[in-house]
């Protein structure tokens, strides 16, 4: 799989990623070919631009009309590529394994109850196959990648004079069709590859399935249970748990979603590019180059125009990085407390899940792909410690109380000094999250008393000067 994003990380602040580059040549990682943007050295011979327009032309054409997009990503073209990897032979689930799944996710959903007070969040269990996660995700990577996509397509206009922008709209409504080419055929070669080893429909920590569907993979779990020495019933009652879990807490926090999308909006309206690398890239491009569509795409994906992070990105990916661990987080304290005694192998299971996100699995490698966010495994077990020692020493109906308002999630700072956060739930008693609304509106009118106060203070000092 490639780890070169569309747009969402500069490489130059990846550190492993650039001893990868060194290791393995210039262009290793990049799917499209070892194209450099050397070219001939030639300047731009406008007697070629019709040669290029018709080359483009049927490029589109040949795609399937790719330029019919209708915004900053082509997601005909995702879906296509990302079904291509998986091929024509898709079995489609049996009977006996949707019988299976239903009634792993029942059982996982009656152990739960005792486990968190937040009732159960699926209203529909659903068997899928590759082919039906690709299908009901791709609203959801929609939403998180437009906003990058569209905030770098952007990019492109946004220093140009008016007249300027009248005069290149031609130019400029192509780059965004090839923009758009680009960003399609990178989602889809990475949505193909993650669709044959998620397990889940949230198994990155995202509610990326439709709301209210709890979804697992059963041929992706039969893989995934050979490199484990217990049954593979126990190890779908088990994931089945975490997926129950990870619906309770999307089903009964409404702002929670929200939260997560918002991050990545957060992250894009960052974005910056670097203009003068991309004026001192252009002026040796080679116009006859852009004839081939492998070497379009290795343009547009080439580390030149990758967007420089920003103070403004860096705490927005910050925010998202905190969120995520502390779903993860409370996740897997829940479901460790609702099947730990039930299934023998639920300890091991959970370290195995941590290590497959530690060394950078399929799902992780996706999202720092697409959305720029790599979730460090130390941040998810602080995370998970800080779940622990609050439910320990708090109970559970203070410790998912924390969820009813975003103000008191414990922030970065609090995972790696949890103490101060937890005896501040338990000093002030858990009745401090009974009603988190009225407890900020309480805050607001006591400030606002004080600054009426201030300026009746300040009002007769006045009389007493007068």
């Amino acid at each position: 799989m490639s780890d070169v994003p569309f747009g969402f990380s500069n490489r130059d602040d990846d550190d492993d990623r650039k001893k990868r580059d060194e290791s393995s040549g210039a262009g290793a990682n990049n799917p499209f070919g070892g194209f450099s943007m050397g070219g001939s050295g030639a300047g731009f011979d406008p007697s070629q631009l019709g040669q290029m327009l018709t080359s483009l032309g049927q490029m589109f054409s040949n795609m399937g009309q790719p330029g019919s997009q209708s915004g900053p990503v082509n997601y005909d073209v995702a879906k296509r590529l990302a079904r291509q990897q998986l091929g024509a032979a898709i079995t489609p689930v049996s009977a006996g394994a949707e019988r299976a799944v239903t009634d792993a996710a029942h059982l996982a959903e009656l152990w739960l109850d005792a486990a968190t007070t937040l009732p159960t969040g699926a209203t529909k269990t659903a068997a899928w196959t590759p082919n039906d996660w690709i299908e009901q995700t791709l609203p959801t990577w929609r939403r998180l990648c437009d906003p990058v996509a569209e905030q770098v397509s952007g990019m492109w206009t946004a220093t140009l004079p008016e007249e300027a922008k009248e005069f290149a709209a031609p130019m400029l409504g192509m780059l965004g069709q090839m923009g758009g080419l680009a960003f399609g055929s990178q989602l889809g070669q990475a949505l193909g590859q993650l669709a044959q080893e998620v397990l889940t429909s949230t198994d990155i920590g995202l509610p990326l399935g439709p709301a209210g569907t709890a979804a697992l993979l059963p041929a992706a779990i039969t893989e995934f249970s050979k490199g484990l020495e217990r049954p593979e019933s126990e190890i779908l009652v088990y994931l089945a748990a975490r997926e129950a879990a990870h619906q309770r807490l999307f089903a009964h926090v409404p702002w929670l979603r929200q939260q997560v999308l918002g991050a990545v909006e957060d992250y894009a309206r960052g974005i910056r590019m670097d203009f003068s690398a991309i004026e001192e890239a252009a002026q040796g491009i080679d116009p006859m180059m852009l004839t081939d569509p492998s070497k379009l795409e290795e343009l547009l994906s080439q580390g030149t125009f990758e967007p420089q992070t920003t103070p403004e990105q860096k705490a927005a990916l910050e925010r998202l990085e905190t969120l995520l661990a502390l779903i993860e987080g409370w996740v897997e304290v829940v479901v460790t407390d609702a099947v730990g005694d039930r299934l023998p192998g639920a300890g091991a299971m959970a370290e195995t899940l941590r290590r497959r996100r530690a060394t950078g699995g399929p799902a992780e490698q996706t999202f720092a792909t697409l959305v720029g966010l790599e979730l460090r495994p130390r941040k998810l077990r602080e995370a998970a410690a800080l779940w622990r020692r609050l439910t320990t020493d708090a109970g559970l109906e203070a410790r998912d109380a924390v969820w009813a308002h975003p103000d008191l999630l414990p922030g970065s700072e609090d995972l790696d000094n949890p103490a101060g956060f937890i005896d501040g739930v338990i000093g002030g008693g858990t009745e401090v999250f009974d009603d988190p609304l009225a407890q900020l509106a309480e805050t607001e009118a006591r400030e606002r008393e004080e600054r009426d106060a201030k300026r009746g203070e300040s009002g007769d000092k006045g009389d007493e000067k007068d």
